[in-house]
């Protein structure tokens, strides 16, 4: 939720076309031949990095040999995907992780480089996260909820015997955030609101325990320097965005080491704390400062146009900087740029070949004014070939979080259906974040009200565009942006002629009641935004949830569902379906019994999304076209 990640789907948004021209149109499959891939961690003498990719349709393992670009498979599941997690310090011997369809319980496994792998995690309910490594590389850190389902302590186990040993008991339901190299000091968040935390210091020797944070304000930690005399926060304490902070841990005086009018999101130091990357949110995208850390100098990174950082890190030696990169009209490539010789190596084309990037389109942050005046930015994607002449229909894609942010980059499913002639305006309605503490606060328990306005107002200013069909504009959206698309379709039903649903909230009362256990340290701050179900709040809960109002829909909806899906269970689409159906309102009901929170399975995506264009073609432009009469659980 908002920082705290709850419901969190973020969908990334591309880019405005300036060519008008008849596009080749790709199908789904050929969107889906594109890859995705994360990680990028470095091999013990750096000549590999180690990947995640699903090009073999579900995520695996890989490594990329950094001479000459080749990749090699290093796990090859068919049924569950395998994330990178790093290599295991001065071994050969790598970690990943995994869980189980999709439902979010993951564990750490030890690969052995016969092939042979260890789940060095194996309670059954053990939910665990991966922590870094301890600064002489003997141990690894780790947070898991096996003492306790609602609360994750700091584990650490040694290289090699890898025997869980006990460092943290977490009772107080804190969230662990950040550990010193010799795992003397732990970084300790405490969510008040989702817009408000607590960020304290814990000196494990002494056991003292320092609050860093101001009542009111939004902080994170980024880390500790080598010799531990300093730990590194960002904070939104004395303005609107987040700003870069360093404490003295002896004098525990702080200072400002950078800020500018947009939030950092993420900063890091190289191995021996040479340098420093610092990401900035920049209206949607990532841009990346790097400084020397001596001389205070800044230094000059290689420019990819229109390109997007996602992430960054350093090899051990400090001559290497891994890059995640994506633009409008590529999904993300990794990058690897020599710090020494100044040559960026690009390692991956995860662009399907077959598909020509100017068929594609690219960005333009636009804002609209919404009903009270406020203004609203949002990413637009208007197809190539769209004209006063030739008008298209779109759609306006609401975001997940709450929280959350439409962001400059790539997405296939948005792709392909622009690529279809769909206009799509990816809106940033009041509460997602990015933009100012202020607005981001902005729809605290007023959920379904002001920020549902903001989406229609969305509507409004694709109705004004003289190439749109005013008559064929629906919504879409996942997560907290399905949760919109439903109360759209509910409260606001003469608004849009479909409502495409994944996987979105439609009880709040049944959603907040059946927080998973290992949300329980956040539960307090999912309350302070949306509402207590067990209090009085419950009145306006039930008001704001469609499914309690299912019987105004009249339009066309299409709900996408994964069946172990843990945040909204399977059980709040199967409701709003039957209900929804009882109006004799066309519904077509997509489930996957082997995914979770979000799809990513090829085969799935491709069925799933591709349904989408089907059911857009069918009710939208009014084509003849087949769809299941009612409902399609596959």
């Amino acid at each position: 939720m908002k920082r705290i990640n709850f419901l969190i789907f973020l969908i990334v948004a591309g880019v405005f076309a300036q060519d008008q021209k008849d596009p080749k149109e790709y199908s789904i499959e050929q969107f889906y031949e594109n890859t995705r891939v994360g990680g990028g961690q470095f091999s013990n003498n750096e000549s590999k990095l180690l990947i995640s990719s699903d090009e073999s349709g579900i995520f695996n393992v890989y490594e990329i040999n950094l001479a000459d670009g080749s990749r090699t498979a290093v796990t090859n599941s068919e049924n569950e995907s395998f994330f990178a997690v790093d290599y295991v310090p001065n071994t050969d011997d790598i970690l990943y992780s995994a869980d189980k369809g999709g439902n979010e319980i993951s564990h750490i496994y030890l690969l052995k480089p016969d092939g042979t792998s260890k789940d060095l995690t194996p309670g059954e309910q053990e939910k665990v996260n991966f922590a870094g490594w301890s600064g002489d590389n003997n141990y690894m850190y780790y947070t898991s909820n096996k003492r306790d389902p609602q609360f994750f302590d700091l584990y650490r186990m040694k290289v090699g015997t890898w025997e869980p040993e006990l460092l943290y008991e977490n009772k107080e339901g804190y969230s662990i955030s950040g550990i010193s190299d010799s795992g003397k000091y732990l970084a300790l968040s405490q969510p008040i609101t989702t817009s408000e935390n607590k960020l304290f210091l814990l000196d494990r020797e002494s056991g003292e325990m320092t609050e860093i944070s101001k009542p009111g304000f939004s902080y994170s930690p980024t880390g500790f320097n080598k010799v531990e005399t300093e730990f590194y926060y960002t904070t939104n304490h004395g303005g609107e965005f987040s700003r870069l902070m360093t404490l003295d841990l002896n004098t525990q005086e702080s200072e400002v080491l950078y800020e500018t009018n947009w939030d950092v999101m993420y900063s890091s130091l190289s191995k021996n704390d040479t340098y420093r990357v610092i990401a900035i949110n920049e209206d949607g995208a990532n841009k990346l400062v790097m400084r020397n850390t001596s001389t205070k100098n800044k230094m000059e990174l290689p420019e990819i146009p229109d390109g997007n950082i996602v992430a960054a890190n350093f090899s051990d030696s400090e001559n290497l900087l891994r890059l995640t990169i994506g633009t409008s009209k590529t999904p993300n490539n990794i990058y690897v740029y020599n710090l020494k010789s100044k040559e960026l190596k690009k390692l991956t084309n995860t662009l399907n070949p077959d598909i020509e990037p100017d068929d594609l389109v690219s960005a333009e942050v636009v804002r609209y004014k919404s009903f009270d005046g406020l203004e609203i930015p949002a990413i637009y994607y208007k197809p190539l070939n769209a004209t006063a002449d030739n008008k298209k229909p779109a759609l306006v894609w609401v975001h997940g979080g709450p929280g959350g942010q439409s962001r400059v980059g790539y997405f296939s499913l948005i792709q392909y259906l622009v690529n279809h002639g769909y206009a799509i305006l990816a809106v940033n309605n009041r509460g997602s974040s990015g933009y100012g503490a202020s607005f981001y606060k902005m729809d605290d328990k007023n959920h379904g009200e002001k920020d549902l306005q903001d989406v229609i107002y969305g509507k409004k200013w694709l109705e004004s565009q003289d190439y749109i069909n005013k008559d064929q504009i629906g919504i879409i959206g996942g997560s907290y942006g399905g949760y919109m698309t439903m109360a759209a379709m509910t409260f606001e039903p003469d608004e849009f002629e479909v409502g495409v649903n994944i996987f979105g909230v439609t009880n709040w009362l049944r959603t907040l009641r059946s927080i998973p256990p290992y949300w329980e340290s956040f539960k307090n701050a999912l309350y302070e935004e949306l509402g207590d179900p067990n209090t009085q709040d419950s009145i306006r809960l039930r008001k704001i949830s469609p499914l309690f109002h299912a019987e105004n829909v009249k339009n066309p909806i299409m709900v996408l569902q994964g069946a172990n899906d843990p945040r909204v269970l399977q059980v709040e689409s199967d409701e709003i379906v039957e209900a929804v159906q009882a109006n004799d309102v066309p519904v077509n009901y997509v489930v996957f019994p082997d995914e979770g929170h979000g799809f990513v399975k090829k085969e799935n995506e491709i069925k799933g999304y591709g349904q989408i264009l089907t059911f857009l073609d069918k009710y939208l432009r009014d084509e003849d076209v087949s769809l299941p009469e009612k409902t399609l659980k596959d």
